[in-house]
């Protein structure tokens, strides 16, 4: 090589690692919200239920529209309240770029709504199923949106997106019957699979207000870092950064079987578990500034950091 050979390649990898983040597709707020009220038109997504299987076909045909590949991870729970097995299916959507070798990154959501009403205002409904507007299907429209960007410009990066199923299952403190997809997903076999893991869970409430989630940033803080710097960059002031919650959800299953995952989450949602968890209580500003930052993030592999040594 040269001398000016070895000159011009210098500059052009400091130029490339100088260079302005890619521009996303712009992440269509508005879509997102159409699928958040679609999902929820079924009525309560509650495993087994006829509303849940409509949901579930018609997640196989959005995706397979758009062209990703489309699978699914079925299986059972024995549950300890109706002392009956309960069907549960993960659903799965990947894309993958020209790049096979690479590690894909995992973007999850629960699709499952709540199968009871914890804090109801007419008592005598106590028992009954909930909407989940915000609840699970606000994260699974956020995702759908971002695989409408990946049809229709592909990213060259590999993605798999996780649509968990019974995530809300179990009653207060019975912490065991709750995650449950993401830990059969955990269970196959994902440690070293992907590069890291994003959860979006309620982050549509119209009433935005995303802390940093306490366990997030013990399992894998420089990622946590990236969102919110990329927040800020993007204006989305309803990302705050500062901790507030400590939280379980499909994260932790996650990072304990070797994927480093962070949650994002609007814990400050006054409508949490009750009827009152509807698409009114949501917005379409709200779903557009979680994607605008998960869109920049996917179409910006120089962006990501380096995987946890640990992990």
């Amino acid at each position: 090589m040269t001398f000016r050979t070895a000159f011009l390649s210098l500059l052009f990898a400091l130029g490339s690692c100088t260079s302005a983040p890619t521009e996303p597709p712009e992440f269509d707020g508005n879509r997102a919200y159409e699928y958040l009220k679609k999902q929820v038109s079924f009525g309560p997504r509650m495993p087994g239920t006829e509303a849940w299987r409509q949901c579930r076909s018609y997640y196989y045909h959005f995706f397979d529209s758009l062209g990703l590949a489309v699978d699914s991870q079925s299986f059972h729970f024995y549950d300890p309240y109706s002392r009956a097995d309960v069907p549960l299916v993960n659903v799965i959507a990947r894309h993958r770029s020209g790049d096979e070798d690479a590690p894909p990154i995992l973007l999850g959501a629960h699709w499952d709504s709540r199968p009871r009403t914890d804090f109801h205002s007419d008592s005598t409904r106590i028992d009954e199923p909930i909407d989940g507007a915000n609840d699970g299907a606000s994260g699974v429209a956020v995702l759908m949106e971002l695989a409408a960007l990946v049809a229709q410009q592909a990213p060259g990066v590999n993605i798999d997106l996780v649509l968990f199923d019974g995530e809300d299952w179990g009653k207060p403190r019975d912490i065991d019957y709750y995650l449950l997809g993401s830990k059969h997903f955990a269970r196959q076999g994902i440690r070293g699979k992907y590069k890291f893991g994003i959860v979006v869970d309620m982050i549509g409430d119209a009433d935005q207000q995303i802390y940093r989630e306490m366990y997030s940033e013990q399992f894998y803080k420089p990622l946590n870092d990236m969102i919110w710097r990329e927040a800020v960059a993007l204006g989305r002031t309803t990302f705050i950064d500062m901790t507030k919650y400590r939280v379980i959800d499909d994260h932790l299953p996650l990072s304990t079987a070797g994927v480093p995952t962070v949650l994002l989450i609007d814990f400050d949602y006054p409508y949490w578990h009750t009827e009152n968890d509807t698409p009114d209580k949501c917005s379409p500003e709200a779903l557009a500034n979680v994607g605008a930052v998960l869109a920049r993030i996917i179409y910006n592999r120089s962006l990501w950091p380096e995987k946890p040594s640990q992990l």
